[in-house]
């Protein structure tokens, strides 16, 4: 895989949408595959379960994934047993106990993912995902077939379904993955995977002199949604609403990693005629929040158990915001029990919705609300995906735009950076915006925001 994703940009178009599709046969038959018919009707079944059969459900799963974590991760037996807890305790586990236990921080997950915090029975079928890493070093997640099957069938109930489409509906994807790999490309800006049905169109291309060959795609292979990043998506139909060019009517568009505003709903209405959908999850997979029909935000309490948490350490009240603190139930590889996932819930007073399901309700997902960043041709874009990847001394980072071809980045780092890696990073700045000036900073520190917490991406650009 490695040799193919050097040889990649050096193909042409139409051998990159083949290879692109053999991939996407092999990633298909991974997610599509062995429980996931079944985990489906699970799923289904589960979105009428009481109040208490969610309890009994959460309880019994929580003490499983604790039992597992004890016994088997070597992490969790040193950490816990030096908190006092005993695999007595975690036979007889109360979902009420969960804030007894202590967090999972992003550093001990990074520093442990691929050593004390696996499995000693590990599912050999199975690999490690990165996370972004567009604040500093991503981290790396172990996820057997089996569960991402589970997952899977997760996100095909509470996302796809509940927007009215399927796995099969033919999508436009706007995410981190560099199809188109040159900066300076040309175009088509996008690629195409026939055995999904979906578009990969460029997320780092998007201006008002390329959004004519993103519709053409659009139009080409008959999509029926789009999805992917929310800020992405969002500064694509501004572009095409701003030429005034004929957008294809739309199913849905489901978006991520950014926050769905009420601006972004609109423009998404007016230009593809369709309703928005938020979601909230992660690579870790440890927590989803998605938006039902009824267009209200529902936690999946069969998919992590998701607690907010204020910042004096009590539970959050209804409407009030606090810190999600997610537990995953099916990752039995690599478990993350109580992580600090980095972000903001809002909690709502109104738990009841016209769907009917009794599943907890949240008014807003915070997050992290970015600068845009304006490239010389004008495109936009906000995530930086890569741009630390495969750096480890890289603790945190942050971009900032200060014209439109001068750049710098904030870092720390645990030992200095080298010249080779100040490289890689100018490169794939470059790769992303074309040809800039960089200047790489060295810091103690990023200033943090009331919340605790960094913007990754500041613009000093007068708007």
């Amino acid at each position: 895989m490695s040799f193919l994703n050097k040889l990649y940009p050096y193909l042409p178009v139409w051998i990159q949408n083949i290879g692109i599709s053999i991939y996407g046969y092999f990633w298909q038959k991974r997610r599509f595959g062995g429980v996931f018919k079944n985990e489906l009707i699970e799923f289904k079944h589960r979105e009428k379960f009481t109040k208490q059969q969610w309890r009994d459900y959460q309880t019994k799963e929580l003490r499983k994934i604790l039992i597992n974590a004890f016994v088997n991760v070597p992490f969790y037996n040193e950490k816990y047993t030096k908190a006092g807890f005993s695999l007595a305790d975690f036979e007889n586990f109360d979902l009420s106990d969960l804030p007894k236990l202590p967090y999972l921080e992003k550093d001990e997950l990074r520093h442990f993912g691929r050593s004390a915090l696996l499995s000693k029975k590990i599912d050999t079928k199975g690999a490690f995902y990165s996370s972004s890493g567009s604040t500093g070093t991503p981290t790396n997640i172990r996820i057997s077939t089996r569960m991402h099957q589970i997952w899977t069938a997760g996100f095909e109930t509470r996302i796809r379904n509940w927007a009215g489409i399927t796995k099969d509906t033919a999508r436009g994807t706007i995410g981190g993955r560099r199809v188109v790999i040159d900066g300076n490309n040309d175009g088509p800006y996008y690629r195409y995977n026939s055995i999904e049905k979906q578009v990969y169109f460029s997320a780092y291309h998007i201006s008002d002199k390329t959004v004519d060959n993103y519709v053409e795609g659009m139009y080409k292979h008959q999509i029926e949604y789009m999805t992917g990043y929310a800020m992405s998506n969002y500064f694509l139909a501004r572009f095409i609403e701003k030429k005034g060019i004929k957008a294809p009517t739309l199913k849905a568009v489901i978006t991520s990693s950014e926050k769905l505003t009420p601006e972004m709903r609109d423009t998404f209405k007016r230009v593809y005629g369709c309703k928005s959908h938020d979601s909230y999850s992660g690579v870790e997979d440890c927590g989803l929040i998605s938006e039902c029909e009824h267009g209200k935000l529902h936690i999946s309490p069969d998919l992590g158990i998701i607690e907010i948490i204020k910042t004096n350490g009590d539970d959050a009240l209804p409407g009030e915001i606090g810190e999600a603190i997610c537990t995953g139930i099916l990752n039995y590889d690599q478990p993350l029990i109580r992580y600090r996932i980095g972000d903001l819930l809002k909690f709502s007073i109104d738990q009841t919705c016209n769907c009917g399901r009794i599943m907890p309700v949240i008014d807003e997902i915070i997050g992290r609300i970015e600068d845009t960043v304006i490239g010389i041709d004008g495109r936009e874009m906000v995530r930086f995906h890569g741009v630390f990847i495969n750096i480890p001394s890289i603790i945190e980072g942050q971009i900032i735009q200060n014209t439109l071809s001068d750049f710098q980045i904030k870092v720390v780092t645990s030992q200095p950076l080298d010249s080779s890696e100040k490289e890689i990073i100018l490169k794939r700045m470059k790769s992303q915006l074309g040809n800039i000036t960089l200047t790489i900073s060295e810091v103690e520190s990023i200033p943090r925001n009331q919340n605790g917490k960094f913007k990754a991406v500041i613009s000093n650009l007068v708007k």
